[in-house]
């Protein structure tokens, strides 16, 4: 089977020895997306809704560079370091998946690896008749 990696090419995916995507077959794993502009920069600092919606918006163009789309996600899971964020984080999360409401999963952790990220989210696809 076929094995695709996708790079984002943000610093922490060489020096921790990680892929931002891997498709294998009709399978898609996205791994823990944050804020980050190209060069690492974090993106919508202080707020929460602003990070989510980089965050799916790098998650969107790394699915794309595995391709599939949006529509193919079936689960997502989100990380808050602050769970009050809830709102703000979970309206990102439905304006770009209202229509296919994956399965998901709201957890709030201790910290991220840049104290200026307030939020993560990882997304698995299965893409039909690959």
């Amino acid at each position: 089977m076929t094995r695709k990696l996708v790079s984002s090419a943000t610093p922490w995916e060489q020096t921790v020895g990680y892929s931002r995507a891997v498709r294998v077959g009709n399978i898609v794993h996205v791994a823990g997306t944050t804020a980050t502009a190209e060069g690492g920069r974090i993106v919508g600092e202080g707020d929460p809704y602003a990070q989510a919606w980089q965050a799916l918006k790098n998650i969107r163009q790394a699915l794309r560079r595995a391709d599939t789309r949006i529509q193919d996600v079936v689960r997502t899971r989100i990380y808050l370091i602050d769970i009050a964020h809830w709102e703000e984080v979970g309206r990102a999360h439905s304006e770009y998946f209202g229509q296919v409401r994956p399965a998901t999963t709201m957890v709030q952790v201790s910290r991220l690896i840049d104290p200026a990220m307030l939020v993560e989210i990882e997304a698995d696809a299965v893409v039909e008749n690959s």
